[in-house]
């Protein structure tokens, strides 16, 4: 109105106030706005599903909720041929969701949590799928152990072998509790096999001993969420995914998913940690002073075994079986049976650790072996027609760069002469523990067609071990002796005897003989 009675035009002004020219008309000659119509309630086409609609698919809605409206559209074209084209879908699927909505059954409420600090911790292991991770270019099957606080987000990650066992679980546990300093009141998990027996509905003998006791030893509460209710986990299953999600990107920055061992995969697991817990460094040192204090000794986290070492050198741990020293041939051992590792003892000494082995689960039989060359090297040189016929022959090379080596000995010597040329190699690589060097060696020599025995042996000939030196003892006299003891024997004799003459030691000549008349 101020444009208008300022002089501009209809045009100008209702362009400056934002509104039509026919609307601005309107308000000058004081018409009232127009008011809303009546509501847009009826159709303006015929309803395609008025015939199926309130007869066959929402009965179908309410037996099964479930039911998607592809899966409806589907129905209605197997069952009524060239009568629903496809133009129909998108009006099933509004009209299915506004079924929901109005009609459908209630869906589960996720409320928001508040957590206290030091109050809970949870576990749970998940697999890595996002890349195909290998160690020395060969598939390397693992899971990983993942721990989390509850309030402030503090992190922990472990490489784990094998499933989720008791042992795992264990040892990734006491491992994350050291790192943080302190445990919480309670742990969370969900229905573990290696914490629960999962009996059903029975909970108060639900929990397994062992798991029972390590909570007791760290003075933990333990609890779990229902059957296949990840949500109810949602602390430690939502930064799965987060976690996994960066370790992909790190990889694909790294520009290589193969590592050289296997503490190299955890080390960059481990700094990838690091930086997500700095992430949370303010909340941690919050809750840091709540978390009980840690038990002086840590909790069994390997399972104890027996068995005997066979005539073979090894020994049979859960259907694996396992090379070890010779000279334990025999006795009855103590295994420590980590995730991992295997500690062997005799009585309370450790006497050889061995990498655990662990049969693939869609493999056809559980049995297999670990055999190490070097545990009875000294057998196989002095018994070299042995490896011949041997069972273990592919496994007691150590690598395929020995596998093939053998293979071009068989062809350019006798069987018996080539056994021989590839035990000593074997003894030599032990023994001096050159590996690498043996078998650059006998390749070189097999080139060239200059290998022998001969040659093999002077050029890893071992170094002479240096001449002992001779000691020159010499007797000392018996009176030394007694001024050691602090009693000068000759002093005391000479008082009574003046004329006795000075002791002096005299050499054995020979050993005296026990064996008398």
């Amino acid at each position: 109105m101020k444009a208008r009675e300022s002089g501009s035009k209809q045009s100008t002004a209702a362009a400056q106030a934002g509104i039509s020219v026919r609307s601005g008309r309107r308000i000058e000659q004081g018409q009232h706005p127009r008011q809303p119509g009546r509501r847009h309630d009826w159709r303006t086409r015929k309803d395609p599903l008025a015939e199926v609609w309130d007869s066959e698919l929402v009965p179908m809605l309410e037996r099964a909720p479930q039911l998607q409206a592809m899966t409806l559209f589907e129905h209605l074209q197997q069952r009524y041929p060239q009568r629903y084209s496809r133009s129909i879908l998108r009006t099933l699927q509004r009209r299915v969701q506004q079924w929901r909505a109005t009609a459908g059954p209630a869906k589960p409420v996720m409320f928001e949590l508040v957590h206290r600090p030091g109050e809970m911790g949870l576990s749970d292991f998940t697999h890595f799928k996002q890349a195909p991770i290998t160690i020395q270019s060969k598939p390397f099957a693992h899971l990983l152990y993942h721990y989390r606080l509850a309030y402030s987000g503090w992190q922990y990650v472990q490489v784990i072998q094998g499933g989720e066992s008791f042992i795992a679980l264990s040892e990734g546990l006491q491992n994350a509790l050291s790192a943080c300093g302190g445990a919480p009141q309670e742990h969370r998990t969900d229905s573990l096999s290696a914490a629960y027996r999962n009996l059903g509905g029975r909970r108060q003998s639900d929990l397994s001993d062992l798991y029972d006791r390590l909570c007791q030893h760290y003075r933990l509460k333990p609890t779990r969420n229902n059957r296949a209710q990840a949500h109810e986990n949602g602390s430690i299953e939502s930064p799965h995914g987060y976690f996994k999600n960066r370790l992909h990107q790190a990889l694909l920055l790294r520009g290589s998913f193969d590592f050289e061992s296997l503490s190299d995969y955890q080390q960059l697991i481990e700094q990838l940690i690091e930086r997500l817990n700095q992430l949370c460094h303010h909340r941690f040192e919050q809750e840091r002073p709540h978390l009980q204090a840690l038990p002086t000794y840590r909790y069994a986290d390997y399972e104890i075994l027996s068995a005997r070492v066979t005539t073979h050198s090894t020994i049979c741990v859960r259907c694996i079986t396992y090379t070890v020293p010779s000279r334990l041939i025999g006795q009855r051992v103590t295994v420590h049976l980590h995730h991992d590792r295997l500690g062997v003892f005799v009585g309370r000494h450790r006497v050889v650790t061995l990498s655990r082995v662990h049969v693939p689960a869609d493999a056809p039989t559980r049995r297999a072996r670990s055999v190490n060359y070097r545990h009875g090297v000294e057998s196989l040189r002095v018994k070299p027609r042995a490896f011949l016929n041997c069972t273990w022959q592919q496994d007691l090379l150590p690598n395929d760069d020995y596998r093939q080596l053998w293979q071009q000995l068989k062809q350019q010597f006798e069987r018996y002469l080539a056994a021989r040329l590839m035990t000593e190699a074997l003894y030599i690589a032990a023994k001096q523990d050159k590996e690498y060097a043996v078998a650059q060696f006998l390749s070189a020599q097999l080139q060239a067609g200059t290998l022998s025995l001969a040659s093999l042996q002077q050029e890893f000939k071992a170094s002479t071990p240096l001449p002992c030196p001779g000691l020159d003892v010499q007797q000392h006299p018996l009176t030394h002796y007694d001024q050691l003891l602090g009693y000068d024997t000759y002093s005391h004799d000479r008082q009574r005897d003046p004329q006795r003459p000075p002791q002096t030691s005299q050499a054995i000549p020979y050993e005296p003989s026990l064996a008398g008349p």
